[in-house]
């Protein structure tokens, strides 16, 4: 998504095409190692371009990682669930006129959304709580 290269409400910096693919590799694993985002990569570039690619997001601090004996596992240093809400928030604000009403519905136009009668109480129930937290 090219408005995902954008520096959102954070002040987050903004991302190449690929560190945004190795960004959701990252938070999709909760971390993985060179090979493993090199697998998970379409058409992967060279092992050294991946570590540079790494070596930038560090250097961004976006990224943080644990020795594992001999190699290094890579982590998102911000929490998948933080930055899958900036992520949404930014979604909203920029295609829906930041109206969680049309974002919603627009998910639920989708032709593949099939929400059955367990998924709509949570849905209720979320809403319920969110409006109770006055949000």
């Amino acid at each position: 998504m090219a408005s995902a290269l954008l520096k959102n409400k954070t002040d987050s910096p903004a991302l190449s095409r690929r560190e945004r693919q190795v960004m959701d590799i990252l938070h999709r694993r909760n971390g993985a190692t060179v090979a493993e985002i090199m697998g998970d990569l379409p058409d992967p570039p060279t092992y050294s371009a991946v570590r540079s690619v790494l070596r930038i997001l560090g250097e961004k601090a976006l990224i943080r990682h644990k020795e594992d004996g001999p190699r290094y596992v890579y982590y998102p240093a911000e929490s998948t669930e933080r930055a899958r809400d900036d992520v949404l928030a930014h979604v909203v604000r920029t295609y829906f006129a930041d109206s969680p009403e049309q974002a919603v519905t627009a998910l639920l136009r989708m032709s593949d959304v099939d929400i059955n009668d367990a998924e709509v109480k949570r849905l209720r129930d979320t809403i319920r709580r969110a409006r109770q937290s006055g949000r």
